[in-house]
């Protein structure tokens, strides 16, 4: 017996309705933490002499968050440390796309600075490689399980953009010094700008540059409110204050520590994950010069500059709005960027330093240091290819840059940039030492020193004009 009209046309509306009635995949969000603490025994790089760690006073972590709207997927990684390298994070990112599906395009790597950590970038000295080469390896395998394991603990998700601000905590380094005030470079020249000068000195004229106060927060919840993550930036270099010796994640372990109590999310399970990124803070740290600060204990002001970033975003967060839907996008580029080339007479200079005997190996002496690095930027590539990304996650817009960039470089970018919240995040995919602009350059001063900063001298602007033309890239994905 054939099926009457009547009873087609109602199972035809019945299969309409339920294929129409079938939920399109909404934004979801999961996050991780994984311990990347080294062994004890190994140098602890950022300064000009290496110590050999003997003590770990807090784990270091690589903190991880992944992101779906349903259509793309995105991974933010941070680092508990000095730097990344480039290697390093293309290899990382290509293990995450084979074994998490997300594409390396679309992860974002980046490390907070702190100056109480291993490198797992560069070529380590012949005798430490092996050593060298397993923390390398380590650091990349738990760099993939932290996005693995974010990505098994994705689930409904909100999300929440906004600031706050911290003015108080950051300053520039760099100081216009009266006649006669700057002390000599390695070079034996002397400089307009004087970085770190003596604190409280008559010498002082102004800041040679602007600082930059603000904290850009991301904050995923649970659609019945359990927090997720938070990821958030600031321009702050590193607090320090860590005895010799100590592997520490600086202020920004600690901030992400706080906060997480704060906000209650070391009692549920899955547990909260709170990011500190480092935004563009290449020539920003936390000394007042005019008017110094009292000696502090070990950790006294890494814990207040971090307890107070931390109460400064609960107390944001507690104003925050929320939404559903979510657009996620990604661009990631290469840009090639010429390297300055020691002059003539810069090379004979280094030449003549290294056949003089060097500091012994608790002495810093900077003209040695410097003739090193003369010796092998001579020795090196003329150009280099310089990775770029940006990141599109609702109305935020991230940039990155693999090094240290000035802070009115990262400003500048907030400002041409037609979406915000936006921040640009340094030491991401890569380290190429300072980014100065080219006005900084002709002022000189360490970070703009040859082998202090490895790009030529507009090299900021070719950067930043890169990452603009990916911004209106993600700007009009709908």
């Amino acid at each position: 017996m054939k099926p009457s009209l009547l009873v087609l046309v109602a199972c035809s509306l019945t299969a309409t309705t339920l294929c129409a009635a079938k939920p399109a995949p909404g934004f979801r969000a999961g996050a991780a933490t994984s311990v990347i603490t080294p062994p004890l025994g190994r140098p602890i790089v950022g300064n000009f002499i290496a110590p050999l760690s003997t003590n770990v006073h807090d784990e270091l972590h690589a903190r991880c968050l992944v992101l779906d709207d349903g259509k793309t997927k995105l991974a933010l990684v941070v680092l508990d440390l000095l730097g990344t390298d480039v290697d390093m994070c293309a290899e990382t990112r290509s293990l995450i796309e084979k074994q998490v599906g997300i594409p390396s395009a679309n992860v974002l790597i980046s490390a907070v600075h702190t100056h109480s950590a291993s490198s797992v970038g560069g070529k380590a000295p012949a005798p430490a490689e092996p050593e060298y080469e397993n923390y390398r390896a380590f650091v990349v395998q738990r760099i993939v399980d932290g996005v693995r394991s974010a990505a098994n603990r994705l689930r409904p998700a909100q999300l929440a953009c906004l600031t706050t601000e911290a003015p108080e905590h950051v300053f520039n380094r760099r100081w216009f010094v009266k006649p006669g005030g700057a002390r000599p470079n390695p070079f034996g020249g002397t400089d307009q700008v004087q970085t770190n000068p003596s604190g409280g000195s008559p010498d002082l004229i102004k800041p040679a540059g602007p600082t930059d106060p603000t904290v850009t927060i991301l904050a995923l919840r649970e659609p019945d409110g359990r927090p997720i993550a938070v990821y958030s930036t600031y321009s702050l270099h590193y607090v320090g204050g860590v005895p010799k010796g100590d592997i520490s994640a600086d202020y920004y372990g600690v901030y992400c520590d706080r906060l997480e109590r704060l906000l209650g999310g070391h009692e549920q399970d899955p547990p909260l994950v709170v990011l500190m990124a480092n935004a563009s803070s290449g020539d920003i740290n936390n000394v007042n010069f005019l008017h110094p600060r009292p000696a502090k204990k070990p950790y006294e002001q890494i814990r207040f500059v971090a307890h107070d970033l931390a109460a400064k975003v609960q107390a944001a967060l507690a104003t925050a709005e929320y939404q559903d839907h979510v657009t996620l996008a990604a661009r990631f580029r290469e840009r090639t960027i010429s390297r300055p080339l020691p002059t003539a007479e810069q090379i004979a200079w280094s030449k003549e330093r290294l056949t003089k005997p060097g500091p012994k190996p608790d002495q810093v002496d900077l003209s040695w240091s410097y003739a090193q690095r003369v010796r092998d930027m001579a020795e090196g590539e003329t150009q280099v290819l310089v990775p770029l990304q940006v990141l599109r996650i609702g109305p935020v817009c991230i940039g990155t840059m693999p090094g240290e960039p000035f802070c009115e470089i990262g400003l500048e970018f907030r400002q041409r940039t037609a979406m915000q919240p936006a921040v640009l995040v340094e030491w991401a995919h890569g380290g190429f030492g300072y980014i100065p602009t080219a006005q900084h350059c002709e002022w000189g001063g360490y970070e703009t020193w040859l082998g202090s900063c490895a790009f030529e001298p507009h090299a900021s602007e070719k950067l930043l004009d890169t990452l603009l033309e990916m911004v209106a890239e993600v700007r009009d994905v709908k």
